[in-house]
């Protein structure tokens, strides 16, 4: 078979996948092919001559001794030693090549490569679609919904395959119609027997919200500012852990934007959902204290055990508790999976100021004092 990477060329440019991925579909096809004609059990080699452009199939067949039962019994895989001799000296055990001519069997042999080939070349677009997509596997993409099924399952057409979104990976309250240009986490790419290939999306993984936000703010794009770690509860609320080695920025500012442009943009995006940020502190009892924002905390104690177990000590005055804890434990929560302690509340008597209401106070005092003086 001549002028074949001509040939190899031509299909790969065809089915849009690379000339090596052609070339081992076109040799799969070769070998196959010959087996459908000459018997499943033949054994076949593919030989390249780059010189003269062409492929050469050869039968490769065992010497066995002239009165060896495996002469019936596998005809097709062994050759007497007196039959091998023909083509050079030989003995039991080795190994003869005989050319085998695909030109000489027709139109059979045309239309059985023409079926396996086919058949090999789509198993090779297939597995490079999965290989292009399995490396964006952990990024954002972007895709037109095009049906969405009785159990709410929406489908969005992503590239050349099909991208799910099921109920459980969409946020909370979110409706989406045919033709909706939407944003997805791709999460992992799937094989189906029933389905095929089929990317799964989600949209409630932190994941999705930090890469939202590396989007938007360009300080955490460069690199200057760094998302340390991030907690949602999809739809409702989230927490981000921000940290610089820039002295001259500020982490939670740059993230926020001027007047929350940075943030809000994030926020529409994922259907309204609150997102507080925070510094990040290397020394645990502050990391927690600013996790609990907006309550503001009397002290932090840090627990371990044996087991490894993170635990936190929160003492707080009661009019901060309700803030503490959040909407149905909501902040409390984040707090807890944004800083992977488990943190209990433990009320103190008092009432915490915090210090904005602080500077408030001393203002008024300093009002106060200025009037006093002035009717001295």
């Amino acid at each position: 078979m001549e002028k074949v990477n001509a040939i190899i060329e031509a299909i790969a440019q065809d089915k849009n996948i690379s000339i090596k991925s052609a070339k081992e579909a076109f040799k799969t096809a070769l070998i196959n092919t010959a087996k459908r004609l000459e018997g499943r059990e033949c054994n076949f080699e593919i030989v390249e001559d780059k010189e003269k452009d062409a492929i050469h199939i050869y039968k490769v067949l065992t010497v066995v001794n002239d009165d060896s039962a495996l002469l019936e019994l596998k005809p097709h895989s062994h050759i007497s030693v007196s039959k091998a001799s023909e083509y050079g000296e030989v003995e039991e055990g080795d190994e003869v090549r005989v050319e085998f001519f695909l030109e000489d069997y027709g139109r059979t042999g045309s239309s059985n490569l023409y079926q396996e080939l086919e058949y090999h070349l789509q198993r090779q677009v297939e597995q490079e679609l999965f290989e292009s997509y399995k490396k964006k596997v952990g990024t954002v993409v972007a895709g037109v919904v095009t049906r969405i099924d009785e159990d709410d399952n929406t489908y969005v057409e992503i590239g050349e395959l099909k991208g799910v979104l099921t109920m459980r990976n969409r946020i909370k309250g979110e409706r989406f119609k045919v033709g909706d240009t939407i944003k997805a986490l791709l999460k992992y790419v799937k094989v189906d027997k029933k389905y095929g290939m089929f990317l799964e999306l989600t949209r409630t993984a932190p994941k999705f919200l930090e890469l939202l936000m590396t989007k938007e703010v360009p300080e955490i794009e460069d690199g200057d500012v760094e998302i340390v770690a991030s907690a949602r509860i999809p739809g409702e609320r989230a927490k981000v852990a921000l940290t610089t080695k820039r002295p001259n920025i500020d982490p939670v500012g740059a993230a926020v934007g001027s007047g929350g442009v940075r943030i809000n943009a994030v926020s529409k995006e994922l259907n309204g959902e609150n997102i507080d940020c925070i510094e990040y502190s290397p020394v645990p009892e502050v990391y927690i204290s600013r996790a609990l924002a907006p309550a503001v905390v009397r002290s932090v104690r840090i627990l371990s055990n044996k087991e490894g177990d993170k635990r936190a000590v929160v003492d707080i005055s009661s009019d901060q508790k309700a803030k503490a804890i959040g909407k149905s434990g909501i902040n409390i929560r984040l707090a807890s999976m944004l800083t992977k302690y488990a943190i209990e509340i433990n009320d103190v008597e008092g009432v915490t100021v915090s210090s904005e209401e602080q500077e408030e106070k001393i203002t008024k005092t300093n009002d106060l004092s200025a009037l006093e003086n002035l009717f001295k």
